[in-house]
């Protein structure tokens, strides 16, 4: 019997690496041939042994000038998600206790409408306003993907607050806004970092709407990718260092996000 519980913890083990395996084995790949030239990365027996070079870096931030598009991402990505949480925390706070169900299912489905389907009209609205090529349209076109993911995450950890904690907040002599401020908001914050973080990777990986709306003065890095692309090749070695730059970022603020959201966690366990 022992045996075989060995047996099924090692097969299950194998199972593991292997599933983690074929999941980073992209991730991998992108950073190993980042440091490689064109030649080492057609060639397969270049695989995990070469000579490497940081040539591909010095031409990413040199030569197509990245640290822009890296301002543009970023000034995009967090406009549009702070936009997303101080419209979004309220809006899923008032669902969440006044059971509006139906404005709650009109929020899921304007999150599962395709974005494409925006475009047109989006384009159209903001070449009247004559703001294309604008931080003000990515931002507000981005909050049309951050902010229904926002409210739809924050109803359902709003309805696991008990009501118990508003109820003594107003025994005390608080508003309803300065219970949703000072006590709501300050015991949520785990479901908070949480949605901010995934609207945050969302603005910042999105490539449609920069797309039909950014332009040089507002260009982001998925857009910006393609300028290592052309009709005769396709500079490899660019294109995978350009991808290390974009993921490094939200891998940084995944890892300082986690961490605060296991300790509010674990705060609230202890509170409780």
């Amino acid at each position: 019997m022992r045996n075989k519980k060995r047996m099924l913890n090692l097969s299950l083990s194998m199972l593991t690496v292997f599933v983690l395996f074929l999941f980073t084995f992209p991730f991998l790949w992108m950073l190993l041939a980042s440091f490689k030239t064109q030649a080492q990365i057609m060639s397969t027996k270049d695989l995990l042994i070469f000579r490497p070079t940081i040539l591909n870096y010095v031409k990413v931030f040199g030569q197509y000038a990245f640290l822009k598009f890296i301002l543009h991402s970023f000034v995009v990505a967090a406009g549009s998600t702070v936009g997303a949480l101080i419209l979004g925390l309220p809006a899923a706070y008032a669902i969440a206790r006044y059971r509006l169900q139906g404005l709650g299912v009109i929020v899921l489905v304007a999150r599962i409408i395709p974005g494409i389907t925006f475009l047109i009209p989006w384009f159209i609205l903001f070449s009247q306003l004559h703001l294309v090529d604008t931080y003000t349209a990515l931002i507000l076109s981005h909050m049309l993907v951050g902010l229904p993911f926002i409210i739809w995450v924050m109803i359902s950890f709003f309805e696991n607050l008990p009501m118990e904690i508003e109820e003594a907040g107003l025994i005390d002599g608080c508003s309803k806004l300065m219970v949703f401020v000072r006590i709501i908001m300050p015991i949520s914050g785990a479901g908070v970092v949480t949605s901010s973080l995934l609207s945050f990777i969302f603005s910042w990986n999105n490539f449609m709407f920069s797309l039909i709306l950014a332009g040089d003065k507002t260009k982001t890095l998925p857009l910006a990718v393609f300028n290592f692309l052309s009709y005769s090749e396709v500079n490899w070695g660019a294109l995978m260092a350009a991808s290390c730059i974009i993921t490094l970022p939200v891998l940084i603020i995944s890892m300082i996000a986690q961490r605060y959201i296991i300790s509010g966690l674990a705060a609230g366990a202890v509170k409780g």
